[in-house]
């Protein structure tokens, strides 16, 4: 009985050491995993301002689509291990029913890579049905992803469904009928410009990784460069982040410029007052915002924005559009953590289309960009009129850097505004 008792006692001392030891064990693992995760966050690295569909011109919006897929080509900015997507029927004025959805990594075209496809679920299910106005987010998928990576988000609606928030200005391609979700190419694809219920890429990157917003208009949107590249300011400041990756603070940005926005009225997309809240303050990862607007409040002054209703808007001043910038500047300094604001100076316009250009708008132009430089309201000023202007004509953009339409930057102008921007600002 004595021996048994003392073999008893021996192994509980083996089984107490044992179960120290393990526990020991468990929490060394569980800190490693809960450091791992620590040292994670959500960022936005691609980002599109919904808006209703905006004819420029004569052309035609987007036809219905009904059991067609619509794959979407985005590069993001900075890459990250988990991915998931922003959808969104915000435009909407009916329930959108998505009746499955992918992501992958682009190969070429169409083409993706196959090891890399990754069925999108919501709440663990294939299909979702967004309410009219409200956006959805995709379930985290273990995607690794790099700087600089282009994806394919592809896009399944099984029922007629009214095209409703879209942008223009990106990559898409729209198939014949059939769920090709889980294909590796689409055949028979049509190729166009206008996205659609797609508004944003987010992944989980380190802790220190910022994020700008670039907001705007068609200046920041890129319209007249290349069309299906990218081109853009934003894209161009991209790839300098992604050179030094490593080397300093990583850097995530995300283009919500809107060709034809205004600071002060809607038109083409939501003013940016308005749109303020939905397409920056609620951006994961903010850390810094490059503000380019104003152009078209003082260009449209007198004139009417092309498949516009009523009046044509009166001329407005410099106060303004101050006034406007005022307002975006307090709601930005009320972000906890600190959400830094840049104000970037308008570019010339001479010599732009009829109407939109004149003296004495360029005059407000001038007092405006006076004011962004002086003013000591903004956090910092970033010069893009300094950089693209001619300097034999500062109310003209330099012929090198002018896309031809006197108003735009082509390619080479839209990289010279991202070389202009100092990137000891993101620090």
């Amino acid at each position: 009985m004595k021996i048994k008792t003392e073999k008893n006692c021996f192994m509980n001392i083996l089984t107490g050491r044992f179960a120290s030891i393990l526990t020991v064990l468990i929490f060394i693992c569980c800190s490693g995993t809960v450091s791992a995760a620590a040292s994670k966050k959500w960022v936005a690295t691609w980002g599109s301002s919904p808006m209703v569909y905006q004819s420029f011109g004569s052309a035609a919006a987007p036809a219905p689509l009904e059991n067609q897929t619509i794959r979407q080509v985005v590069r993001i900015s900075a890459g990250g291990e988990e991915l998931r997507v922003r959808f969104t029927n915000e435009f909407g004025s009916e329930p959108l029913k998505i009746g499955a959805a992918s992501v992958a990594i682009l190969d070429n075209g169409t083409a993706i890579k196959p090891a890399t496809l990754k069925k999108l679920t919501f709440g663990g299910k294939d299909a979702v049905t967004i309410p009219a106005g409200a956006p959805a987010f995709s379930d985290p998928v273990d995607l690794e992803t790099a700087d600089l990576c282009t994806l394919a988000v592809s896009i399944f609606f099984p029922e007629k469904t009214k095209v409703g928030s879209v942008h223009m200005g990106r990559i898409a391609y729209i198939s014949s009928a059939g769920d090709f979700t889980n294909s590796k190419k689409l055949t028979d694809a049509a190729k166009t410009t206008t996205i659609a219920f797609m508004s944003g890429v987010y992944v989980t990157a380190s802790k220190d990784t910022g994020v700008i917003v670039a907001l705007g208009d068609s200046i920041t949107d890129g319209t007249a460069s290349t069309p299906y590249r990218f081109n853009s300011w934003p894209h161009k400041l991209a790839e300098r982040f992604a050179e030094r990756n490593g080397k300093s603070r990583p850097m995530a940005i995300v283009n919500e410029g809107i060709a034809g926005n205004q600071l002060l009225k809607d038109g083409a997309g939501d003013c940016i007052l308005g749109r303020f809240d939905r397409d920056v303050l609620a951006t994961p990862g903010l850390t810094h915002i490059i503000l380019l607007i104003g152009i078209n409040d003082i260009g449209m002054g007198g004139m009417q924005f092309p498949g516009a209703e009523g009046p044509a808007p009166a001329m407005i001043t410099p106060e303004d559009l101050i006034a406007g910038y005022r307002q975006l500047i307090a709601r930005a300094h009320t972000i906890s953590p600190d959400v830094k604001i840049y104000g970037a100076t308008l570019t010339p316009f001479e010599g732009t289309f009829g109407g939109y250009y004149s003296p004495e708008k360029d005059k407000i132009r001038e007092a405006v960009n006076k004011w962004i430089r002086t003013g000591g309201e903004f956090d910092a000023v970033i010069d893009f009129e300094k950089a693209v202007r001619d300097p034999q004509h500062p109310s003209k953009m330099a012929p090198e850097y002018d896309s031809g339409d006197k108003l735009h930057p082509g390619d080479a102008g839209y990289k010279k505004m991202a070389d202009s921007i100092d990137l000891m600002l993101f620090e």
